[in-house]
């Protein structure tokens, strides 16, 4: 291999760059170094000439002839990726960036390809996303959930997503004898499995290549893996898309959920947890709606265990707002923009959402599936986690800017803006979102738990229970209908803050 090769770092990072190219075989040819951070009379490293410093870099690249170059700047200097990342593109060399040994050691190691944990990765940054939103994570009772966790076969839907995959890792953390995955996506499933076998291989485990929704294979496989707690968080969750496609909303959303649940019944699981969302609150779009007729759905199931004989599954929902950094999150949108050289999109100024981090969201899940039948014995609780104050968009878009190192220039880009600036631009509010989300409807208030971070959600279920049956065969019937609206009517008549006859309208609440 003869590609012309740069280094560029600092002292350090530059010397133990070049160390490990030297171990590479079939390495490119180096020609030299950059250095930010360059001593006036320091003239090689590790026998490669010390080219001059990163205002020569357009330059040297030119007098060399540079094909590519290879940077490892720690996150101290951030800063500058910018102005490299614009000054190589200048140059027209590739570039290729390798984070300091020292740097990647410490950080956290996420599950799979994705980034499961709390932060967001940019070429120049490492981003505490809980600093970011101003957040002090809730700590758990762990003693209470190891209870239902340590030594117990664990299943978990969706388990190749965000927080399905964020609860594979707090459940791996707590001993359980077995844990089972259940996804549909391949990739998702092969990269969360292949985590759990590195880093737990004391840990038994399944993988079930499944759709949720296919009710009597659902069923077989919790008859042939006896799972004690059953977390399910396959979901749609993508508001505009969910318009578009309001009968898969209905399927996957609700079915799947019916198809889990009633799997859990009719095998005798001892808990199931569903992973709900704020947009079922008051809502107006249709992944809200159908997430909420799945709260119902399992509400109605959890009234009625003392039918099924032999059967004390203990039902619950957990209900919470947004999570920072999963997969197609906000967050992550914007760092994509900003790694290519693009303005960051904001839909409305005036938009707040409530944000938490996937691990803390993940360890409330636990805690409180684990309290599940602590009052009176009874369950089929809503569960609301504790979300802090809404953050503005706006607002928040603008910190994650210049956290990256970055200046925010509120507007479309300009010929005379300056390579350290990222523009923020406002797009317009997509159909079914609301300006504002809730945690608990107005008319009613939430009951403190023994834990501070979770509340029970107070609701008179009796008016929809009678007439589940009947709703959801109305449901069923819908979703295979080829006509959009169709389907938006027969969700309304189970939501009353539905609108039928609007394709979906931006709400103030």
């Amino acid at each position: 291999m003869t590609t012309r090769t740069l280094i560029i770092g600092t002292t350090e990072s530059a010397d133990l760059l070049s160390r490990q190219i030297g171990m590479v075989s079939d390495a490119p040819s180096v020609v030299g170094v950059i250095l930010i951070d360059a001593d006036p009379g320091l003239r090689t490293i590790n026998d490669l000439p010390v080219l001059g410093p990163i205002e020569a870099l357009g330059q040297v690249c030119s007098a060399a002839a540079v094909a590519q170059a290879i940077v490892s700047l720690p996150a101290a200097y951030r800063d500058l990726w910018r102005t490299i990342s614009t000054e190589l593109q200048r140059s027209g060399v590739i570039e290729r960036f390798v984070t300091p040994m020292d740097e990647l050691l410490n950080s956290t190691p996420s599950l799979g390809s994705s980034n499961h944990n709390a932060s967001v990765h940019l070429p120049s940054a490492k981003i505490d996303l809980g600093k970011l939103v101003g957040r002090q994570a809730h700590s758990i009772d762990r003693d209470l959930v190891g209870e239902n966790i340590t030594g117990k076969s664990v299943l978990v839907t969706g388990a190749g997503g965000s927080i399905g995959s964020e609860l594979v890792k707090q459940i791996a953390s707590f001993g359980p004898s077995k844990i089972i995955l259940m996804e549909r996506a391949e990739n998702a499933l092969f990269g969360v499995d292949r985590w759990l076998k590195e880093i737990h291989p004391e840990i038994t485990r399944v993988a079930i290549l499944h759709d949720v929704v296919d009710a009597s294979t659902t069923l077989s496989h919790l008859e042939r893996w006896s799972p004690d707690v059953v977390l399910h968080a396959a979901a749609h969750k993508h508001v505009p898309l969910m318009e578009d496609h309001p009968a898969h909303a209905v399927t996957n959303n609700v079915f799947g959920t019916k198809a889990i649940a009633d799997a859990c019944v009719a095998t005798g699981v001892d808990r199931f947890v569903l992973i709900s969302s704020d947009k079922a609150v008051n809502p107006v779009n249709v992944m809200g709606a159908t997430k909420r007729i799945a709260e119902m759905y399992t509400q109605s199931l959890a009234s009625q265990i003392e039918a099924f004989p032999g059967s004390s599954t203990k039902l619950s929902m957990v209900r919470f707002g947004n999570v920072l950094g999963s997969a197609c999150s906000v967050l992550e949108i914007w760092a994509d923009q900003i790694s290519a050289g693009r303005p960051i999109t904001v839909t409305d100024e005036r938009m707040t959402r409530y944000f938490m981090t996937i691990p803390e969201a993940a360890t409330l899940v636990l805690q409180a599936g684990s309290m599940s039948g602590q009052l009176n014995g009874a369950s089929g609780e809503v569960f609301v986690l504790d979300m802090g104050e809404p953050i503005n968009i706006f607002t928040l878009a603008q910190r994650f800017v210049r956290a990256c190192g970055y200046e925010p220039l509120i507007g479309s880009p300009t010929a005379s803006q300056s390579p350290d600036q990222v523009p923020i631009i406002l797009t317009g509010s997509r159909p079914g979102e609301k300006l504002y989300e809730e945690l608990s409807y107005d008319a009613e208030e939430l009951t403190a738990t023994s834990h501070p971070g979770i509340a029970r959600f107070n609701e008179d279920a009796a008016w929809f229970i009678d007439s589940m049956d009947a709703l959801i065969e109305r449901l069923d019937h819908a979703r295979s209908s080829t006509s959009r609206q169709e389907v938006i009517k027969a969700i309304a008549s189970m939501i009353p803050t539905m609108n039928p006859h609007a394709p979906g309208a931006v709400s103030a609440a």
